[in-house]
């Protein structure tokens, strides 16, 4: 096997390491109903996926009516109880997941888990999936209090810091995550299957990948 030149290979969440989308949306959906407002089709919420479950209800809203803050607050706790009671329906790993992990791991790397989805929900979905003893960190977007979702660093150093520490390179979906990587002083690669599809030039990643088979090779490519 060739080596590779890092310790850690963290990972987003939704749209990176899992397709959650039609989950989310049925979340959505939920509670756009009990407003009576129309439902909305999966592919039109999977962009709104990314800066947590209150903004991307926000984002539903807008396209279906408007709202305001105390909307807002009505219904976000009712989308979270309903999605966390459906946490797992049609949720999957990406094609080729779980060979490019078991790849990793192979080579002695840690890997490791930055979202801004809640700590709770996604530890929960990763231990649905059997998927928690992969992790040496899952970091989460109310790990560190309100106000530290990516784009901004802090989760990303707290994932590093959970995993130990050393060199690491980050995989999103979107420019939250390739701007968290960035402030944190790592390289990051594109996704270009997750929720937003994407170039790496599009969100200011340092190398992209249209499938996990691809990973290991790039990174193993990849100058120390």
């Amino acid at each position: 096997m060739a080596p590779i030149c890092f310790d850690i290979v963290g990972f987003d969440l939704d749209g990176t390491l899992l397709d959650t989308g039609a989950d989310l949306a049925a979340a959505v959906n939920h509670a756009l109903v009990l407003i009576g407002r129309p439902t909305l089709p999966v592919a039109q919420i999977k962009p709104f996926i990314g800066r947590g479950a209150r903004l991307m209800l926000a984002r539903a809203l807008e396209v279906t009516g408007g709202g305001n803050a105390e909307l807002l607050d009505e219904l976000h706790p009712k989308l979270l109880e309903y999605y966390a009671a459906n946490l797992c329906v049609e949720t999957a790993p990406y094609p080729g997941l779980l060979d490019a992990l078991d790849g990793l791991a192979a080579r002695g790397l840690r890997l490791a888990v930055c979202t801004n989805k809640r700590e709770g929900m996604a530890r929960a979905l990763i231990e649905t999936l059997g998927l928690t003893g992969r992790f040496s960190a899952i970091v989460g977007g109310d790990t560190l209090g309100p106000d530290r979702l990516k784009p901004k660093p802090d989760l990303v150093v707290e994932m590093m810091r959970q995993a130990g520490g050393g060199r690491t390179i980050f995989l999103g979906d979107t420019e939250n995550d390739t701007g968290a990587a960035r402030a944190a002083g790592i390289p990051s690669i594109a996704v270009s299957f997750g929720f937003a599809p994407c170039t790496p030039e599009e969100i200011g990643a340092d190398a992209g990948i249209d499938h996990y088979d691809e990973l290991v090779p790039l990174l193993e490519r990849w100058p120390a």
